[in-house]
């Protein structure tokens, strides 16, 4: 009855048509290494995208869309993320789940192997897999392959 189609990040191609078509009508043009900023910093992920497109939108003085405009707007959108994205999902998870991603955050930019999560922890790997895998599908973290 119901269909719930999987969203993940879209292709680079995509990502500029979800940000340049809509803005095209209005006489907008997004600079080439604009997209291409826009793309680096959201990795694809829909929600990302939108944020940076709409701050763009409302930063921009004139018709076109540069670097700098989201240069400009990138403070914007963090902040927005921040307060609007990621806190809320933040307050929702367990004490455990929380350790476990601050676990990840020392360990700097990843990915990691789930072992050295549990060795941040000193703990044994299986003992937090349930917590990984809640994780996982609360959107707070994804694996790009089996057992990162």
């Amino acid at each position: 009855m119901f269909d719930f189609p999987v969203v993940g990040p879209l292709s680079k191609e995509d990502a500029f048509k979800a940000l340049q078509e809509p803005v095209r009508a209005e006489g907008v043009f997004f600079h080439e290494n604009a997209l291409d900023e826009v793309f680096r910093l959201t990795e694809g992920y829909p929600y990302f995208i939108q944020e940076w497109g709409y701050q763009t939108w409302n930063i921009a003085e004139g018709p076109d869309i540069t670097m700098e405009v989201v240069e400009q707007s990138t403070e914007i959108v963090i902040s927005r993320l921040d307060r609007n994205f990621f806190r809320v999902r933040f307050d929702r998870l367990t004490p455990k789940e929380k350790e476990y991603l601050q676990a990840m955050s020392s360990l700097g930019a990843g990915p990691y192997r789930a072992r050295e999560i549990a060795s941040v922890k000193g703990v044994k790997t299986s003992t937090l897999a349930p917590v990984r895998e809640r994780l996982i599908r609360k959107g707070m973290i994804y694996s790009p392959a089996y057992g990162e």
